[in-house]
């Protein structure tokens, strides 16, 4: 029984620690740091600065559209090929070699690969080139160095969180659901509808909330892709704290960011709470 509370108190006691020292003891500090001036002194001017200049406020609405925006293309990619390998592939190494491809490109650098998509994007690159061919446009269209190439590279990068979240759910639907379904004379797309998507629900949410937070708080992607043209804020973030050194504003910055991010998870959840109560 002794040993048995002491496991208790060590499998508790780790976690929180682990949430007390990568978590609170951080944020704390910055927290503290947002509220001083560059002399030391306490101060609200660096969230002032922050609410009252309408650049910071676009800048993070900026952050959040293109967040949405990869939330919105990693669902319509990686919903059909989670779909596709839980149900389509029948075959357990052919299954398990399609979860390999998905998740070797996490293997790479975010620099590399955003590179590649610098080679890919150009005017010169493939994408232009394969238009040009089929005759969908006449000249070379400007997609690097823009919010679209942001957005394209943040979905090819969270994709796999998208896909192995939502597999993991489909995976434990029971199969006989389906079935029944079949059975009362419900189509394969009317099953989809009225079993299969509704039982993957927790996976979609989990999977838009991963994708979500990992593009608000992106860094590395935005700033090659968009080649200084389209700010984010964790770019802002990083300028205020490496190149002007304004600690402080950069606290601010951060900690703003948290609490925004933190109150639109909370209306999604509460949003999607609602709906699924009422259905």
């Amino acid at each position: 029984m002794r040993i048995t509370r002491m496991w208790a108190i060590f499998l508790l006691g780790v976690p929180v620690a682990l949430l007390i020292a990568y978590f609170i003891v951080p944020f704390t500090v910055v927290a503290i740091t947002s509220l001083q001036a560059e002399d030391g002194s306490w101060t609200l001017a660096n969230y002032a600065r922050l609410v009252g200049d309408s650049y910071y406020l676009e800048t993070l609405l900026l952050t959040f559209e293109v967040s949405l925006w990869v939330v919105v293309s990693t669902f319509l990619v990686g919903y059909p090929l989670a779909y596709f390998m839980t149900f389509v592939v029948r075959n357990r190494l052919l299954r398990r070699l399609f979860y390999v491809i998905v998740v070797v490109p996490l293997f790479t650098s975010n620099i590399v690969r955003a590179f590649g998509w610098m080679v890919l994007l150009g005017r010169k690159g493939m994408v232009n080139d394969i238009l040009l061919s089929l005759g969908l446009i006449d000249r070379p269209m400007q997609l690097l160095f823009s919010k679209v190439s942001i957005v394209i590279g943040l979905s090819y990068i969270m994709t796999p969180f998208m896909v192995l979240t939502i597999a993991s759910v489909l995976q434990n639907i029971d199969r006989s659901l389906q079935e029944a379904s079949r059975d009362l004379g419900a189509g394969a797309f009317e099953t989809f509808l009225k079993v299969t998507f509704p039982l993957s629900l927790p996976g979609v949410v989990a999977g838009s909330l991963i994708v979500f937070t990992l593009s608000v708080s992106a860094y590395v992607t935005p700033a090659i892709l968009s080649g200084g043209k389209e700010i984010v804020t964790s770019m802002l973030i990083f300028q205020q704290y490496a190149s002007v050194f304004n600690f402080p504003f950069g606290a601010a910055l951060a900690v703003g960011l948290l609490l925004t991010t933190l109150l639109l998870i909370s209306l999604y959840l509460l949003a999607v709470e609602k709906k699924v109560k009422s259905t």
